[in-house]
């Protein structure tokens, strides 16, 4: 990541501290509710919307921990300091626990994944930026789990509420986050969802407006929560036919459509243009993905050439100067290029 810190921090900065245009995902009760975003949001009201915003900052933080070198350090850490605030925060925990239903389940793992950052970035900033997440922190444990709790089933489509995706970033994050009780009601719900399933229907993906793989996203959420010995045989049972032809099995089918990057006719178009992130958080999943296998298998260079090929597609559009995009792909690129734990970067 360090080669594009500079431009991703740029686009950040810009992004965080610009109010509009914005889309307010807020139910309006009264006039009283007819407000600017920022009375709601005083910590996260750029960036479009609630959720880019939040993993933005996120980005601005990561950016601090791995590339100090790269950025303006004085300029990212004035801008986290004006909005990562005590009395900023909680007023964005008393909102959240106002609306429960906001930002479910994806905003609130990023929340968790911010928190997570600045306690990894560590120093009296980090410090002060976790502290103040707190409220926010609480909030969204309370509502995580009460969610679980009554979610009979998971959303599998590709877009915000995609229950996998938000779930994996969840085990990612909440030991780091100070939170580390909710990897149990968490690792239990992927199992109860997705322990079972098998053939998944790829020949299905991408929908017109996806940004998530449904299929990969949960095959990156079990790969969390299953003893490593066990996830290849799950995933072969999950994505047959993964492996190069001669290690193929006669009759297995090749999922190609996950493998293979989406056409985007047109990225500037909100909707169609989720396919360049679905690029991105095809190759961070794909690099997942490898990393958990058994060295030797022959399902690895297929998933590390596809990732390749997907980060290759989707980073020229990463700060293009188009505030479609700009708003939020920096960061599925960042986690595309820092791949898993332990597994190295991408420069």
């Amino acid at each position: 990541m360090r080669q594009h810190a500079e431009r991703f921090a740029a686009v950040a900065i810009a992004n965080v501290t610009r109010a509009y245009p914005n889309a307010p995902a807020h139910l309006l009760r009264g006039p009283e509710d007819l407000v600017p975003p920022h009375r709601h949001h005083p910590a996260f009201y750029g960036s479009y919307d609630w959720h880019s915003a939040v993993h933005m900052h996120w980005l601005l933080v990561r950016l601090l921990r791995r590339c100090p070198d790269r950025v303006p350090t004085a300029a990212l850490t004035e801008v986290l300091d004006r909005h990562l605030t005590h009395g900023a925060l909680l007023a964005e925990a008393d909102y959240l626990r106002a609306n429960p239903s906001f930002e479910r389940p994806y905003g609130w793992a990023w929340l968790l994944a911010l928190t997570a950052e600045c306690r990894a970035l560590g120093g009296a900033a980090g410090a002060r930026w976790a502290d103040a997440l707190e409220p926010a922190v609480g909030a969204v444990e309370e509502l995580l789990r009460e969610w679980l709790a009554r979610a009979t089933y998971p959303v599998r489509h590709g877009t915000h509420a995609n229950s996998a995706f938000a779930l994996g970033l969840v085990l990612d994050s909440a030991s780091a986050a100070g939170r580390p009780a909710l990897a149990e009601p968490v690792a239990e719900a992927v199992l109860g969802w997705f322990a079972d399933d098998h053939d998944a229907p790829v020949h299905w993906e991408p929908s017109g407006q996806d940004f998530l793989s449904p299929a990969l996203t949960e095959a990156e959420a079990v790969r969390r929560v299953v003893p490593r010995e066990e996830f290849g045989p799950w995933l072969t049972r999950f994505l047959p036919g993964l492996e190069p032809a001669p290690a193929r099995g006669p009759g297995r089918r090749v999922p190609a459509a996950p493998l293979t990057p989406p056409v985007v006719s047109d990225p500037a178009d909100p909707q169609i243009g989720h396919l360049i992130g679905l690029s991105l958080s095809r190759a961070a999943a794909l690099r997942g993905l490898s990393a958990a296998l058994p060295n030797g298998d022959a399902r690895i260079p297929v998933l590390t050439g596809a990732a390749r090929d997907h980060l290759a597609t989707g980073l020229p559009y990463t700060a293009s100067g188009d505030f479609t995009g700009d708003h939020w792909l920096a960061t599925f690129a960042a986690l595309a290029l820092d791949g898993p734990p332990g597994h190295g970067a991408v420069d």
